[in-house]
């Protein structure tokens, strides 16, 4: 029987050098070389998972089909391997520790003295091989949060030796490490990099590869400096400099013969030669668009501190570009806080000098007013709007208020005793959140929408050749989408006939019809006016642009082109 291969990442130096996009990159060309990748994201938090985490110090919290919430990087793997990941595919600090306990507590270890260093160690090896058996990859990559040094992830680091002293052949470690050039000095710094090499060494782990993340390659010098001082062959030394885009990393480790290195360390044979001819395609376009389309996107979790933390709606991002890069066009995205619109420190007639405007989703009451005000402007200006989720709902309550006469709409998330709630609460939450249950207590993951012919979301869907998200993978009628969710709030059923009649097309339903998953206004009202109820950004890929992404975008352009 073939052994698995795996391939862990660690981290040097400091947090957010691109672990997560080194990993995927790794697991696209090894991808394009006929191997079936299955990549691991462990986090040292112990959250039992992302969802209760503030975006402001985490970043997005991106959903799976099965519903769990999870770390961002999840979202790069799918989107550059173009795979569906499972709940297998990521762990916790959290989770392991919460298993093990509650195991403990049941007498699963027959009275035995439960202790870290072994009995979490060997819960870790165990998820890991689970998620191997579900894949049927040929080869794992296993992101290790964090920095290596920290406590936090220590426990993770020792199962990843466990596993190289169990299987020695069938294991290689890679450290992603940044390689600092202070203003002050003007020259490339290589000593961190040699301690975060060292302090590897003292958990009993030599890297076999470094990744070396830096503003500017690294010269040979410097190269050959960390594979003397780090005891590492000189080949196995990969500059990665920043890249115009994220999507040049896979192709720059391809120029370098990381794919190579790796099959070599890992005793296996190409199956095929390098596809990439796709992907270097979508990259190339990408560098040569000449034009641009500007999108504002309107949120409130931007700002922390006094810098600005775009990573909250990382996927909305990257599926703006993927659209952009499909149509030709460079996107120019810029954040704005709905709060300036809110205050009135911000003009909305700012909201003219863009192509299209995008609210994505969010929690709570801050900022909404503000973003009521800004889609009650590009709907009466005609700028192409789509809203996700609480952009979604949003939208109806700005048009109840101005277009149907119910100036006191609103939703139970923002006021409990408003008279007019067309946006409620879920039936089934109402007890969870009573008692202040907020872990994993949303509607969750994915699920089926029919979508209504001879509209703007049905004939983005029906234009999308390989079916990827109607369920089952067919285009056959009625035509039934599959989306992911992440919210507590629906659109009040009470409401859905006086909407109708007021001029809304719910264009996509619930099977059954009793929920609304998509919104939007006829084209002899409005260009492009359309929300969703689900998050559509967590399903596209830089060779898959999500369909109504690209709608948004054409619309933009169309606007642009006027």
């Amino acid at each position: 029987m073939k052994k698995h291969k795996f391939i862990f990442v660690v981290g040097g130096v400091m947090s957010g050098v691109g672990k997560g996009i080194a990993c995927a990159s790794i697991g696209k060309i090894l991808q394009s070389r006929g191997f079936r990748i299955n990549p691991i994201k462990i986090d040292p938090y112990l959250n039992v998972d992302a969802g209760t985490m503030n975006p402001k110090e985490h970043g997005e919290v991106f959903v799976l089909s099965s519903g769990l919430e999870c770390d961002q990087d999840m979202g790069n793997y799918e989107r550059f391997l173009d795979v569906e990941l499972l709940s297998e595919n990521y762990m916790t600090n959290g989770m392991v520790f919460k298993t093990v306990i509650d195991r403990e507590r049941s007498l699963g270890y027959n009275g035995k003295c439960v202790e870290p260093l072994f009995h979490i160690v060997e819960e870790s090896l165990s998820r890991i091989q689970a998620s191997v058996k579900k894949s049927g990859a040929d080869i794992t990559i296993v992101e290790i949060g964090g920095t290596v040094g920290e406590y936090q992830n220590a426990l993770f680091v020792e199962a990843a030796r466990t596993m190289k002293l169990r299987n020695p052949n069938d294991v290689i470690f890679v450290l992603v490490s940044y390689l600092p050039i202070p203003h002050m000095i003007g020259e490339m710094k290589t000593k961190p990099t040699q301690y975060a090499i060292r302090t590897m060494n003292s958990y009993g782990v030599n890297p076999d590869i470094i990744i070396a993340r830096a503003e500017r390659p690294l010269d040979e010098q410097r190269k050959r400096k960390i594979a003397d001082f780090g005891n590492i062959p000189y080949q196995h030394i990969i500059s990665a400099p920043d890249a115009d885009t994220i999507y040049e990393v896979p192709l720059n480790f391809e120029k370098f013969g990381l794919d190579d290195i790796i099959l070599r360390l890992l005793h296996q044979k190409s199956k095929i030669k390098s596809d990439m001819i796709g992907w270097r395609k979508m990259v190339q376009k990408a560098k040569s668009a000449s034009k641009d389309v500007s999108i504002a996107i309107i949120g409130k979790y931007f700002k922390t501190g006094d810098y600005v933390l775009s990573d909250v709606y990382i996927s909305v991002i990257e599926s703006l570009k993927h659209a952009a890069y499909l149509l030709d066009r460079n996107p120019k995205i810029e954040w704005l806080d709905s709060l300036d619109f809110e205050n009135q420190e911000q003009s909305l007639a700012r909201l003219d000098t863009f192509n299209g405007v995008l609210v994505p989703g969010g929690f709570g009451s801050r900022g909404i007013e503000g973003k009521i005000k800004a889609i009650q402007y590009v709907r009466e200006h005609a700028i192409p709007y789509f809203g996700l989720c609480y952009g979604m709902q949003l939208a109806l309550i700005e048009y109840a208020r101005h277009c149907l006469g119910i100036e006191d709409a609103n939703t139970t998330e923002v006021n409990r005793r408003t008279k007019n709630a067309v946006v409620d609460i879920l039936p089934e939450q109402i007890e969870k959140i009573a008692v202040h249950d907020y872990g994993a207590s949303m509607r969750l993951g994915a699920y089926p929408a029919v979508l209504k012919k001879s509209t703007i979301a049905y004939d983005a869907y029906s234009g999308q050749k390989d079916g990827r998200w109607s369920v089952g993978g067919k285009l056959t009628e009625p035509y039934t989408i599959h989306e992911r969710h992440r919210h507590r709030y629906e659109v009040n059923p009470e409401y859905i006939a006086q909407f109708e009649k007021g001029g809304v097309i719910f264009s996509g339903t619930s099977p059954d019809r009793v929920l609304m998953e998509i919104m939007e206004l006829p084209r002899n009202t409005h260009p492009f006016f359309i929300g969703t109820q689900f998050h559509p950004e967590f399903t596209g890929s830089l060779l898959h642009p999500h369909p109504l992404f690209t709608a948004f975008v054409e619309a933009c352009i169309a606007r642009q082109d006027m």
